[in-house]
């Protein structure tokens, strides 16, 4: 019998090498107070002691890019996926009160192709220093049958801490103002549907995108997630942010709830922010109601924030550069009843 090989069977040991290599100064470049060691060990170090924390509770976040990855593998555009895998798990920790501290990534493929996995890895590590967090290290996985050419997957894993006293949400109340923070675009959710009104609608990746100037509508729609973490940290850490809800799956109906204590609800304005037009434009081509829009994406509202000081908050958020907007009011509920989010929407909403 020929000897066989685990690289005829479809593993190359020597490229995952090569693609560790390729990523360490990357890693390196993400370094922060409190990472012990680096790439290539069995686990990541962390101290939290050195990254000044007290009193800490631990704070983590595991999440994926879904089926925008599609669109990225399908136009071989692969820079940005890996600052919207960072940003899922990462907006979600800093709603909590919590400072991202590293961040792990999860690639499988079939066959490995170092230069596409180093663009993904790359940024990764763009959106690890975004939010101010290290690339700690990751896995590799090249599973040859189990993805076709060209393939691949990714998850995301984050790990934060905050101060024991200063957890979120806290203190929401009948009175507090809901300020909105907007989206970059599309983000990370509702891709499948996404991807059927392109298709229903006989647009190709590479035509004008037409809701925006100068993008193909590939580029357009993979614009990465926003963020928020550092304005967010400055917000809280002045004082003045008492819940706050990443706007991922389920929009502002179904993820403001979250943060809001019984006895209360978020009641808001759909015409004090404006509609980015991406949205119009998926609602025409694919014929989708509002709620549903509302229900699927972030329409324009990437952070909703509570505060019971919407000038000060606002000035903190602008000079972190964000764009703000006064979206609503929290009211007092039944007590016996869920939270709830009600949107109040002009006619021309999606005009």
């Amino acid at each position: 019998m020929a000897s066989m090989t685990y690289r005829a069977a479809g593993v190359d040991i020597d490229a995952g090498d090569a693609l560790v290599e390729r990523i360490k100064p990357l890693a390196r470049a993400t370094a922060r107070p409190g990472v012990l060691g680096g790439i290539g060990g069995f686990g990541a170090l962390f101290d939290l002691k050195a990254a000044g924390f007290r009193d800490p509770v631990l704070v983590s976040s595991t999440d994926g890019v879904g089926t925008k990855l599609r669109l990225a593998i399908d136009t071989g555009q692969h820079d940005t996926v890996g600052i919207d895998l960072v940003a899922m798990c990462v907006n979600d920790l800093v709603v909590q009160g919590a400072e991202p501290l590293f961040f792990l990534d999860y690639f499988a493929t079939g066959r490995l192709a170092v230069a596409q996995a180093a663009r993904v890895i790359a940024g990764i590590a763009e959106g690890c220093r975004l939010a101010g967090c290290a690339l700690a290290g990751g896995e590799t996985a090249e599973m040859p049958g189990m993805y076709s050419a060209g393939d691949y997957d990714l998850a995301g894993f984050a790990v934060g801490a905050a101060e024991r006293d200063s957890l979120l949400p806290k203190d929401v109340a009948a009175g507090d103002t809901v300020l909105g923070l907007a989206s970059s675009g599309v983000h990370s959710n509702g891709f499948s549907l996404v991807r059927r009104i392109v298709e229903g609608a006989g647009a190709g990746w590479t035509a004008a995108a037409p809701f925006t100037v100068g993008a193909t509508l590939g580029e357009a729609l993979l614009a990465p997630t926003r963020i928020y973490v550092r304005s967010l940290l400055a917000l809280h850490r002045a004082g003045l942010m008492k819940a706050a809800a990443h706007i991922t799956g389920g929009g502002l109906p179904g993820n403001l709830p979250r943060v809001l204590p019984a006895g209360t609800s978020a009641v808001l304005d759909g015409g004090t922010w404006k509609l980015p037009p991406v949205f119009g434009w998926l609602a025409r081509s694919g014929g989708v109601l509002p709620h549903e829009m509302l229900r699927v994406f972030n329409c324009g509202i990437g952070m909703a924030v509570v505060t019971a000081d919407p000038a000060a908050a606002r000035a903190v958020l602008e000079a972190a550069g964000e764009t703000v907007f006064t979206i609503g009011r929290i009211e007092a509920a039944d007590p016996a009843a869920a939270p709830e989010t009600r949107i109040a929407l002009p006619a021309d909403w999606l005009a």
